[in-house]
């Protein structure tokens, strides 16, 4: 689908949140959207494993990792899962790395940085949760549209014309 972020605020005004910018991105995409799925973890990505394996093709799964700068919740393995399983994209109030590899993969990466270390994997978090994160609700089934121009969800999906 075709949109900028700028022509959906305008168009729809107050039916919009509009994420702060303190994400930035490091997938092959810059323009992506879909429904979300939520995650909230703390430095362990073993459930964003078992949700980019399972995830409907198109949702976009939005990880709050609690801003942690202490290691990355996805690397270009996962990526590659998200890629392979036609996920719509990947928001992470958190970090990434390979970095350079996940440039050229065909999927949407919004996250707050890059850096080299690697998770625990204990299995540790929630799923289908309500999060809040860059000035806004986070909600699973909410929809999400990404670009350029920074990010923002409506509770249905948005129509462009």
């Amino acid at each position: 689908m075709k949109f900028q972020t700028a022509d959906l605020c305008d168009a729809y005004g107050e039916q919009v949140q509009v994420c702060e910018p303190l994400l930035r991105s490091f997938g092959g995409q810059v323009r992506f959207s879909g429904p979300i799925a939520t995650l909230k973890v703390q430095d362990d990505n073993t459930l964003v494993r078992e949700a980019l394996e399972t995830l409907p093709e198109g949702t976009v799964l939005v990880v709050d990792g609690q801003a942690s700068t202490r290691c990355a919740l996805l690397g270009d393995n996962l990526a590659a899962i998200a890629v392979n399983r036609r996920l719509g994209g990947i928001i992470i109030h958190g970090c990434v790395r390979d970095s350079g590899q996940l440039r050229d993969m065909d999927l949407g990466i919004m996250a707050l940085a890059a850096v080299p270390r690697k998770s625990r994997k204990e299995g540790k978090g929630e799923r289908d949760v309500h999060l809040q994160f860059g000035g806004v609700q986070w909600e699973p089934g909410c929809y999400v549209y990404a670009d350029e121009d920074g990010i923002i969800l409506a509770k249905q999906k948005l129509t462009v014309e």
